[in-house]
């Protein structure tokens, strides 16, 4: 349960000049530390329209195993003590704390055993105290800079702060770009220090920790698992991995060019970068309404319109991946009833078809509203790590995955995203991403395992899944 302090009032907002695109401010600012751009790539006015970008935070809140608790506990204070009102129809993120939790956050809450290989050792948690963000509707064609003035909480100081800061981040923005310059990784890892990886002829360059047939005996194994009577399903995953090949941004650039989604997003938070072409939301609260987004069923897309069509239909006649997608909106209804009024909680669209530039998703909607004083560590402790890339039961699957995969997933499968001072929140599942670190940019692909799964289709559906990324990735 949790105690918040009185609201302090609302952000400072300037329109900006419509020259000041996303990409215009994101080219000036994507050199500055923990840069962060939550980037609705594909334009659309329900779930892509507004994006964010932010820099140069007041606080970083950065943590491995040992800092985790230390690291919850100041995100749990943040929360109580930075609160301002939102400013109504602006966009909703008007400052707050954003960044990402990694999916080996888990075992924060969970007893499940460490991947055998972690060799680039990232952060669980890396999140920014952002006082300032600039934020645009698309559907209204306008952006506005919002400054609230943080970590000021008295009122004539943080009105002064606010006016400083938002007339230093408009001088930023006029200057020249510099975002082609390299950006820093740390130490480079070496490929003799890599966990085994096998060459995949198709893409040349590019490796898997998986060789094929390996992949094909996880999956047996997993059915397997479910014939037990262990889980109903697992989502296991390859890694994919290449040598990095430009700066982080320009790949970044090539993404969202090639691969828009509406949860895209860029981070640089120091030891490395998150490139997210992710089409899943995980969560977001308004108003105390909670909202997941579960996908589970996927078809590639051919490029021509009727084949594409005859495949949605397949898929929405799917009874295996119907029956995937429906075991994960149980899961997440039994999640959300640990922090929700229970009667509040409702299914809003069970399998319903998304179309993205690649590929076809079988897309649910599960709603409900937030209990009294219910906050970010109650939220994370109950639903996190997102069931759609578990399986479940969540924990057996968890430790299934820990067994099976011989890498850590580190951001993978974790969420990017913010809860802004005003108690919002929004944050994506990282699938279809590219985590650059250390001289080597990783990008696993994965999928939900039942017990009527094909081992070569489960196969061969991770390779769909990755034809986005790889054209960026090859720069194809």
């Amino acid at each position: 349960m949790m105690n918040r302090n009185p609201v302090l009032g609302t952000p400072l907002v300037t329109p900006l000049d419509a020259r000041f695109t996303p990409e215009h401010v994101f080219a000036r600012l994507a050199h500055i530390p923990h840069v962060l751009w939550l980037d609705s790539a594909r334009h659309d006015d329900t779930l892509g329209r507004y994006s964010f970008l932010m820099a140069d935070p007041v606080e970083v809140i950065q943590a491995g195993p040992l800092q985790m608790e230390t690291a919850l506990a100041r995100l749990s204070e943040l929360e109580r003590t930075f609160q301002l009102a939102r400013i109504a129809d602006l966009p909703p993120f008007q400052g707050g704390a954003a960044g990402y939790f990694s999916y080996d956050l888990n075992r924060a809450f969970e007893k499940v055993s460490e991947a055998r290989f972690n060799e680039f050792h990232l952060p669980l948690i890396s999140f920014g105290i952002y006082d300032w963000v600039a934020a645009w509707d698309h559907a209204q064609g306008k952006g506005w800079l919002f400054s609230t003035g943080f970590p000021e909480v008295d009122s004539d100081k943080r009105e002064a702060r606010a006016k400083t800061r938002a007339d230093e981040i408009l001088a930023r923005v006029e200057r020249d770009a510099q975002f082609c310059k390299e950006v820093e990784s740390g130490r480079i890892v070496p490929a003799s220090e890599l966990a085994p990886c096998f060459a995949c002829p198709e893409f040349p360059g590019v490796m898997s920790n998986f060789p094929k047939e390996d992949y094909l005996e996880v999956v047996r194994r997993s059915v397997e698992y479910i014939h037990a009577g262990d889980i109903f399903q697992v989502n296991l995953s390859q890694r994919l991995i290449a040598e990095a090949r430009s700066s982080s941004p320009e790949l970044y650039l090539k993404l969202r060019k090639k691969n828009p989604a509406p949860f895209a997003g860029y981070y640089d938070f120091g030891m490395g970068q998150i490139v997210s072409a992710s089409p899943e939301r995980f969560i977001s609260v308004r108003d105390r309404t909670i909202e997941s987004r579960p996908i589970k069923g996927t078809r590639r897309r051919s490029g021509r319109p009727e084949l594409d069509m005859f495949w949605g239909d397949e898929l929405i006649r799917s009874e295996k991946d119907r029956a995937e997608n429906v075991m994960i909106v149980d899961l997440l209804r039994n999640d959300l009833s640990r922090i929700c009024d229970p009667p509040s909680v409702e299914v809003t669209s069970l399998c319903g078809l998304e179309t993205y530039q690649t590929v076809q998703h079988l897309v649910s909607i599960i709603v409900g509203k937030l209990s009294p004083d219910v906050g970010i560590r109650d939220i994370l402790q109950a639903i996190f790590p997102g069931g759609s890339i578990t399986g479940a039961p969540k924990i057996r699957a968890m430790e299934i995955i820990s067994e099976l995969e011989p890498t850590a997933r580190g951001p993978y499968c974790g969420s990017l995203g913010y809860f802004g001072f005003d108690g919002s929140i929004d944050w994506n599942i990282l699938i279809r991403t590219v985590i650059a670190s250390a001289g080597w940019w990783q990008f696993p692909v994965g999928g939900g395992i039942v017990a009527d799964s094909d081992p070569l289709r489960e196969y061969e559906e991770t390779w769909h899944k990755a034809m986005g990324l790889l054209h960026a990735v090859l720069d194809e």
